[in-house]
């Protein structure tokens, strides 16, 4: 970890907040939407690079590529022969730099499969100008910090990947040359260890930016676990402040088809649906979302409540204990009735998270055991939910404690609420407007930290063409795909209609 104090202020930008930062990995990255001033910072940060000895290099985002035979790296020739090397063996083609008539260095193409030479500084071939302004700046020995304002500029993926490939060379030979990306390109997010997230600056747009400082043992941990997961298509959350982590692509697909229906048109261009591969790979990413400071948004499954690292991140979200305290005395008789006095005394004044999702624990298992012992035809809804816990008990030596169950449970009750009422024991029925009044505000408590429920299950539940009942579902793609052809053939109107729960899921979540 390289160690240089820096304080910058921005106010047309930031207002009167200040951005401040003294620990940087050795390579660093500058992240953000476009206008939240990554440029600027990184501009306000050369005075402090220089003041603590390095010599700075800033090669700028408007370079004139035109004009490099004028660069002074040109009368090196290790840096020239160094290049030419780099590039004949990654282009097939031949690199040389030769005298001019004038007495300047000009790069030369040479095609041996065709014969043909060209000058580089004549043609029109920006990729390969591009890249050696880069390579030569960065092989330049005598810069110790060097600032690239998008190297992404006229480059291809692959050459943008082999560039970071070389920083990461050069970076391993000169352990005390320091390196910061500007960028708004996934592929120089290349982050390998956790120790380097300490080197991620996100900007925002009327924010001051947003870093890690330092990374506890148990974050190592997880980011440890967790990078080598990440994939180019995840990393578009850093270039955003409007991004929607969904679990699958199901999701992502009927989240973003349903993006055309949301009030705000101008919040679709600064918002992405990424699918993650999984409920536990939420929680990571919100997780990252949170110390990043990335605002990061997750819409999840009923059973992420019960279960995951989803609800590990909530229980230990400050955002949701914040607003847990705030509300404390207006819910307090509501404490009064649904814990015990043991319990009370011992969360007295303040209440978590995850107190109150496991008294919701308990209180739905007990209605559990008693619907699942039901041997009788109630109604044909109901008796759907009485065989679906069923199957779950005779499955599972534990089924109470499972996710999955729980997620049922709380189906069942919203979805029978009234029956229940009617065929419960009183002591049990009582115990069902407690449980409804604790689900939501759990779910209003979750929304805090930018975690918005699928109160109803799982997407598949929200369909119109398929009617769905309790989880987990069954033959997912193929109701997927009849979903997505009768939404996608939908106009505004009646698609803000049809889908009216999902759309406004997505608007609480963006705005």
């Amino acid at each position: 970890m390289i160690h240089v104090k820096s304080t910058v202020k921005l106010p047309f930008l930031w207002g009167k907040e200040v951005f401040k930062k003294e620990n940087w990995s050795q390579i660093n990255l500058i992240v953000g939407p476009n206008g939240s001033g990554k440029s600027l910072l990184a501009e306000s940060l050369v005075p402090f690079f220089k003041k603590a000895g390095y010599s700075v290099a800033y090669l700028q985002a408007n370079r004139e590529l035109s004009n490099i035979q004028n660069n002074s790296w040109v009368k090196n020739e290790n840096i020239r022969n160094r290049i030419a090397n780099v590039l004949s063996g990654m282009i097939g083609k031949e690199i040389s730099f030769e005298k001019g008539f004038n007495g300047r260095i000009v790069p030369f193409v040479v095609n041996e499969k065709q014969k043909v030479e060209y000058s580089l500084h004549k043609g029109k071939i920006h990729g390969l100008k591009e890249i050696i302004n880069l390579l030569a700046t960065l092989y330049d020995d005598k810069n110790t910090c060097l600032f690239l304002d998008e190297p992404e500029l006229h480059l291809y993926p692959q050459l943008q990947q082999f560039f970071m490939n070389e920083i990461r060379k050069v970076a391993k030979q000169n352990p005390k040359k320091i390196f910061f990306i500007i960028t708004h390109s996934p592929f120089f997010i290349d982050l390998r260890f956790p120790e380097e997230l300490v080197g991620v600056v996100v900007t925002h747009v009327n924010k001051t930016p947003t870093h890690i400082e330092n990374l506890s043992d148990e974050d190592e941990q997880l980011f440890k676990r967790f990078l080598p997961r990440f994939n180019t298509y995840h990393k578009q959350f850093f270039f955003s402040d409007n991004q929607v982590f969904v679990e699958g692509y199901t999701d992502q697909q009927m989240f973003t088809n349903l993006l055309n229906g949301i009030k705000n048109p101008m919040a679709v261009v600064r918002t992405g649906i990424i699918d993650v591969g999984g409920k536990d790979e939420l929680g990571v990413f919100c997780k990252v979302c949170s110390l990043l400071g990335t605002d990061g948004r997750i819409i999840t499954d009923l059973d992420s409540l019960f279960g995951g690292k989803v609800r590990d991140i909530m229980c230990q979200d400050k955002r949701i204990a914040d607003w847990l305290d705030s509300v404390y005395q207006q819910e307090l008789p509501f404490y009064l009735s649904i814990f015990s006095t043991k319990e009370f005394n011992r969360i007295i004044d303040t209440v978590c998270l995850s107190d109150l999702i496991e008294k919701l624990q308990q209180l739905i298992a007990a209605i559990g055991k008693y619907v699942c012992k039901i041997d009788y035809s109630v109604s044909k809804a109901f008796d759907i939910f009485v065989e679906k816990l069923q199957k779950l008990y005779e499955k599972y030596e534990n089924a109470d404690t499972l996710d999955v169950t729980q997620a049922v449970l709380i189906q069942g009750i919203l979805k029978e609420y009234d029956m229940l009422q009617n065929i419960l024991p009183l002591p049990l029925a009582r115990t069902l407007p407690l449980i409804k009044h604790l689900y939501f505000l759990i779910l209003e408590a979750a929304e805090k930290a930018r975690v918005y429920i699928l109160s109803k299950g799982c997407i598949e539940h929200y369909y119109t063409q398929n009617h769905v009942q309790f989880m987990p579902v069954s033959g997912k793609d193929k109701l997927f795909h009849a979903e997505l052809e009768h939404l996608s053939h939908l106009k505004t109107n009646k698609l803000r209609t049809e889908y009216a729960e999902l759309i406004d899921i997505l608007e609480r979540a963006l705005y």
